[in-house]
């Protein structure tokens, strides 16, 4: 999935830096919803990045069942940690 399509389509527009905090929240609940609905795995996986990337992501745990998705979202949240603390 595209970023710039996932921040517009919950988001309402492609920069996220213009939003006030109401209007992040709101994002971040239709997100939210939708990780709750999608079925498709690929799609899960990219809400649940931009989740994470809002630090407002779930467990993996408690999103990915699949023992490979699972996997895949751990090693995403462990990448990502590595390249914060490298900062």
């Amino acid at each position: 999935m595209d970023l710039d399509l996932l921040l517009q389509t919950y988001f309402g527009t492609p920069e996220p830096e213009t939003l006030d905090d109401a209007e992040i929240k709101a994002g971040i609940e239709r997100v939210t919803m939708a990780l709750a609905i999608e079925g498709d795995p690929g799609r899960r996986f990219a809400l649940w990045v931009l989740l994470y990337a809002l630090d407002e992501a779930p467990p993996a745990a408690k999103v990915f069942k699949d023992p490979e998705q699972l996997r895949a979202a751990e090693e995403y949240e462990r990448t990502a940690s590595r390249l914060e603390d490298d900062d």
